[in-house]
């Protein structure tokens, strides 16, 4: 009989573990997606929308569908998420392994300011207005309407609703990946002095970073939350590993 599998998904790992996965006989998987882009990429297997209602609600899930394994692959600052798949996993006894990309690490040339969260990110910007590339996914964004004194481009998949309330903002719509050269003509654009961004890791948006360091243009980085006590792996193949190890 097929082994049942949970993968918790949102990124681009997630749907390359599907594809992976997806024309196996001995398991049959399912992509739980939170619901949060209006058009997600198509998936190579069935997929679930939505929460699961808290820690009880996924616990519950794991326990009707009888899953077998569960895979955490969500963005890395999905910290609600993942603790929720910590627990439910304790109290189910299902194998977990989380899949998460390493973060970035600053090099030569790079001006990086580290901050705590969107928050503090705001704060830091100062009193003196200033150019900022928002890119730090919708979640975030209404936290700089305490800093109204800036002009902000603001880069998300879906339209931002309602629209930051700060005078001065533009929103641009695209998903990635982003190359370096696109980006650098981006922020040259815009004249932006500053980019906001979350330490995602991995290739498919490292290009601001690698353009605000050509350009000699500061970075605010949000941390990332911190680790929780699971199995990681960082690389689909990994996780196939591992897949097969627990089975």
């Amino acid at each position: 009989m097929a082994k049942n599998i949970l993968i918790l998904g949102g990124t681009t790992e997630a749907r390359l573990l599907g594809q992976q996965l997806a024309n196996r006989s001995d398991i049959a998987v399912t992509l739980s997606l939170a619901g949060r882009t209006a058009s997600p990429l198509t998936q190579a297997v069935p997929v679930r929308t939505g929460g699961f209602g808290g820690i009880a609600g996924l616990v519950q899930y794991l326990r009707v569908h009888k899953i077998d394994a569960l895979i955490d692959a969500t963005h890395p600052y999905a910290a609600a998420m993942s603790a929720h798949a910590h627990c439910a996993a304790m109290q189910t006894d299902t194998p977990l392994v989380s899949l998460c990309r390493p973060p970035w690490s600053a090099v030569g040339g790079d001006r990086w300011t580290e901050v705590h969260d969107a928050a503090e990110a705001a704060r830091t910007l100062g009193s003196e207005p200033r150019n900022v590339f928002l890119a730090v996914g919708r979640q975030e964004i209404g936290h700089f309407a305490q800093a109204p004194q800036h002009r902000y481009l603001i880069r998300s998949v879906d339209p931002v609703d309602p629209p930051l309330a700060v005078p001065h903002a533009h929103y641009i719509q695209d998903r990635g990946p982003f190359g370096e050269e696109p980006e650098r003509e981006l922020l040259r654009a815009h004249a932006i002095e500053v980019v906001v961004a979350k330490n995602s890791g991995g290739e498919a948006t490292y290009g601001k970073i690698a353009a605000a360091r050509a350009l000699g243009v500061s970075v605010l980085l949000l941390q990332r939350p911190p680790a929780l006590p699971v199995p990681t792996v960082t690389t689909v193949g990994e996780a196939i590993t591992w897949l097969d190890h627990v089975l």
